[in-house]
């Protein structure tokens, strides 16, 4: 129930007492009975005006985020319903020299605001109770991998936190120390957010990026035995639901799980079936032929980012065919794009799916990530599966623009993935601002 809901019903069991006690005052005789009566009334009336003031008061404070973007014009309502020539005003903004020049907060301006938790939470915005029953009953756990950019971090953070849920947050060993400080100060001042207690030095597309997953993981099943399903994130991530849309939604999975799972395709069986090393840096294939893996199913195809149960949680870290899996695995190249994809499709896994062709999930059709990759944009009255990226490519995966937002959010996924203010800082702006307004004012509609 949302706190709307539950004013509605406090309003409606006051009119009730107020008309119970109009009657007992109309017959009562005793002085001091009706004024007993009287002020219990009076009473009655303020505290249905107090929790409506506070609500108005939590509503405007949080509503409106703060000023860390660069003073413009910008309209994102306009931007939102997809507006051609507000998408393109902000595009023109995002050249200009003035844009280049804004003012970025910095790791020390994190350290310095974290000195002061109360000043922090306050001034940032984050919503510190939650907002529905329903939320409150229904805790999620969040992995957050990291290495720099600490804006982007505290934005995410905020975005999805609430104090019912669980935060685990990995530092790459190789980010600076100023943005490791920066990242303790704001976990300084959270309960319910800590850094991961065991950190790696992450290598693109070695098996370092599954092991950072794999720690908060274990964190996380430690921490607490409440929260329901877990969901993975990378600092470039951002939701396109609230956290009352996504508790809505994994509650009717009923136990399920949602990522991405298909068939492996011909041309990245080398990735697993030749053995890989680290050199100089980076993951490089040595020729060596691997064993076959130690599971009776095959492998499939995935990405990095799943939504699984607490249950599928408490299996990958228990049992000892999947464990047996992880170790044969570790040798390999991007093990991320089918570790969890294959485990999906391992029987007697707590929501695993069948290893049929016909349970195939493919990344639009599960509730992980919308990402949008350069060589699938197109027309999609033609049959591409989404238009062309509205901002610009790294290792052929759109980071949104403004232009991004109103077909993406469309679309039923939780999160999306790139987003960079560096890039384009209206589009985080301006979603930001939709979900905070769609979280305050528009639960359960």
């Amino acid at each position: 129930m949302s706190r709307r809901e539950d004013i509605f019903f406090l309003a409606v069991r006051s009119y009730l007492v107020f008309e119970m006690l109009k009657r007992k005052l109309r017959f009562c005789h005793n002085l001091r009975f009706r004024l007993f009566l009287g002020l219990t009334l009076i009473l009655v009336i303020i505290s249905v005006l107090k929790v409506n003031q506070k609500e108005d008061f939590l509503n405007q404070r949080h509503l409106e985020l703060t000023k860390e973007d660069p003073v413009s014009n910008v309209n994102c309502t306009k931007i939102i319903e997809g507006d051609i020539e507000e998408i393109q005003k902000v595009k023109l903004e995002t050249l200009s020299v003035s844009f280049k020049k804004r003012p970025r907060l910095t790791t020390n301006d994190y350290i310095n605001m974290t000195a002061d938790c109360a000043s922090f939470t306050k001034t940032r915005k984050y919503i510190m109770e939650p907002l529905s029953n329903e939320e409150a009953e229904f805790p999620i756990a969040y992995s957050i991998v990291v290495y720099h950019k600490i804006e982007m971090l505290d934005r995410l953070l905020r975005s999805i936190y609430a104090p019912q849920n669980f935060y685990c947050i990995h530092v790459d060993k190789k980010s600076p120390e100023s943005f490791f400080t920066a990242v303790k100060g704001i976990v300084s001042c959270f309960d319910n957010v800590f850094i991961s207690s065991q950190l790696e030095s992450v290598v693109y597309a070695s098996w370092s990026r599954v092991q950072a997953d794999i720690n908060c993981m274990k964190d996380l099943y430690s921490r607490s035995s409440n929260w329901k399903y877990l969901i993975n994130l990378c600092g470039m991530d951002f939701p396109i639901k609230t956290n009352q849309e996504i508790v809505e939604k994994l509650k009717a999975l009923k136990g399920e799980n949602s990522l991405e799972t298909e068939k492996m395709p011909v041309y990245k069986e080398v990735r697993w079936k030749k053995h890989h090393e680290i050199i100089d840096g980076k993951i490089k294939n040595t020729g060596t032929d691997k064993q076959l893996p130690p599971l009776s199913t095959p492998i499939f195809s995935g990405s990095a980012y799943f939504i699984v149960s607490r249950r599928f949680v408490e299996y990958v870290l228990e049992s000892s065919k999947i464990l047996k899996f992880i170790e044969w695995a570790k040798d390999t190249y991007s093990p991320d794009e089918y570790l969890w994809a294959t485990i999906q499709r391992i029987p007697d896994v707590p929501g695993a799916v069948s290893s049929s062709d016909k349970y195939d999930v493919s990344d639009m059709n599960a509730l992980a990530r919308f990402v949008k990759w350069q060589y699938f944009e197109g027309d999609v009255s033609k049959g591409a599966p989404y238009p062309p990226c509205s901002g610009v490519h790294i290792r052929s995966v759109c980071v949104f623009g403004v232009g991004d937002l109103n077909w993406m959010l469309r679309n039923h996924h939780f999160f999306a993935n790139k987003f960079d203010t560096d890039v384009d800082p209206f589009a985080v702006k301006c979603l930001e601002e939709y979900l905070r307004h769609k979280a305050l004012y528009m639960q359960k509609k």
